[in-house]
């Protein structure tokens, strides 16, 4: 499902509980002015409340989901923009030419070769030869090599939590 539709089907949902509250209040207060002590009139308008309450709740929680989303989408951005940056800069110590850079590139978002060789206009053997220099500039043997540089760098920067042994307490 689309995200942008869940927060758009949520406000609508919103919507209708709250036309649902302003006709049951208006019901109450109606029958309320008939019969000040009946019943009916005083559930119906107590229930209405309740669902007032709920849409509260409901549209700040909405809000506060919004709000996370969007630090998050916005984190991410930075992240990956810094990678990148990371890449650039292994590419600039390695001195790989442009058309090096674009192999390694597409080779690090798992391209085939052949794939590399179309987008490129260029033979598969000519592709070859460059991921070849690549390697050597890098000091790698191969493709799974060269990811893991740059996985190493997430994992060095992004260290995963220690998680406590079993006598201590998290």
């Amino acid at each position: 499902m689309n995200q942008r539709l869940i927060p758009i089907g949520l406000t609508a949902v919103l919507v209708v509980q709250g036309l649902a509250m302003i006709f049951f209040l208006t019901d109450a207060a109606e029958e309320l002015s008939h019969d000040p002590t009946g019943l009916h009139p005083m559930t119906e308008a107590s229930v209405a409340l309740a669902l007032g309450f709920g849409i509260v709740v409901v549209a700040l929680a909405l809000l506060r989901s919004l709000r996370q989303a969007r630090s998050q989408a916005s984190a991410l951005a930075i992240a990956s923009g810094e990678f990148r940056r990371f890449i650039e800069e292994q590419f600039q110590q390695w001195k790989l030419t442009a058309a090096e850079r674009d192999v390694a590139v597409m080779s690090l978002q798992g391209h085939e070769i052949e794939k590399i060789a179309a987008q490129r206009g260029a033979a598969v053997g000519t592709i070859r030869a460059q991921l070849a220099k690549i390697y050597l500039k890098s000091g790698v043997s191969n493709r799974a090599q060269l990811s893991a540089v740059f996985v190493e760098r997430l994992m060095i920067e992004n260290p995963p939590a220690a998680k406590p042994g079993p006598d201590e307490r998290p």
